[in-house]
């Protein structure tokens, strides 16, 4: 079975579990994925897009080369909610490189402004730029005025998440 017929068969956790497992550390298996992500058709861009947080989050190193692609392909206007959320979600627990600040930041900014935005994409959003912010403080007041604007709308997820950034960014200002 190939790489993207193992991605047509039905989403399950098995087969995120699965595809990872085969991945493993293997650099061009990976590459295959990351091809698959970034050209594949719709359904197996969402499903490679699971796989690629999956292996990430347990091998970060694999990713680095993608990061600047990842930023680039979260600018496009007609992305689907479950890439932007798989990508934004990556950014939360990888190193972001410095040259990709501001894009990358740009991005969760509207993401974070936008009214038809899903909350964990907002969400994801607000973490990412908070990571940010730690060393672009001037970003630490317009983060703080789009969560303050939106709490006493947002969901629970929202809310909390938001709360909690709140605090940490007042403590930044210390």
């Amino acid at each position: 079975m190939t790489l993207e017929e193992a991605l047509m068969q039905p989403y399950t956790k098995a087969m995120v579990n699965g595809v990872d497992h085969y991945i493993g550390n293997d650099n061009i298996r990976f590459a295959e994925l990351m091809e698959l992500f970034f050209h594949g058709e719709y359904r197996i861009n969402q499903r490679a897009a699971a796989v690629m947080n999956k292996v990430a989050e347990r091998k970060p190193r694999m990713i680095e080369p993608y990061l600047a692609p990842l930023v680039e392909n979260l600018q496009k206007p007609e992305l689907g909610d479950a890439i932007k959320r798989n990508t934004v979600r990556l950014f939360q627990f990888i190193k972001i490189p410095k040259d990709l600040y501001g894009p990358l930041a740009n991005v969760c900014f509207q993401y974070l402004a936008s009214h038809d935005e899903a909350i964990a994409i907002k969400v994801f959003s607000m973490r990412v730029l908070e990571i940010i912010s730690e060393d672009i403080p001037e970003f630490r007041n317009e983060l703080k005025i789009l969560i303050e604007d939106q709490l006493p709308y947002g969901s629970t997820g929202f809310k909390s998440r938001g709360k909690k950034i709140l605090k940490r960014l007042e403590k930044m200002e210390l």
